[in-house]
């Protein structure tokens, strides 16, 4: 059936390299390749745009490293598909534009207005603790 084909959104990724917990052990899952990882240019850009928020201070170095590894362990995507599905913040369309452009398995999310679609068009909308639960 090959890797499960994951989209994970950017506070967890964010989380995942500033703080150990969850996301980090997600992260250290996808590094050791047991899931497949794909972000879009758009979430690149967001993630540029949050990494760079005062509240977070990671400093020049960090943030380059963060890329560094992001772009060597996730598949890049350049999404074509435009969708107008979320409505509570329409940025993160994105995800779910990855997320179909890819088939992908599941969208990896803490945002409550993902989570409560629970599944869009065959892709499962859950948590980090629930992803990791169900791939235990």
């Amino acid at each position: 059936m090959g890797k499960k084909k994951i989209v994970v959104d950017t506070n967890n990724l964010i989380s995942a390299f500033g703080w150990n917990g969850n996301s980090r052990e997600l992260l250290r899952n996808i590094i050791d390749k047991e899931f497949e990882l794909f972000i879009s240019k758009k979430q690149i850009e967001e993630l540029k745009r949050v990494m760079d928020y005062p509240k977070l201070k990671f400093n020049e170095e960090q943030k380059t490293r963060f890329l560094e590894i992001l772009f060597q362990i996730a598949n890049v995507v350049n999404t074509t598909l435009k969708i107008d599905v979320i409505k509570e913040d329409i940025e993160d369309n994105f995800l779910l534009e990855c997320a179909l452009e890819i088939n992908a398995d599941y969208i990896i999310s803490g945002d409550e207005h993902l989570k409560k679609l629970k599944e869009y068009k065959n892709i499962k909308i859950v948590s980090v603790n629930e992803f990791l639960k169900l791939e235990k």
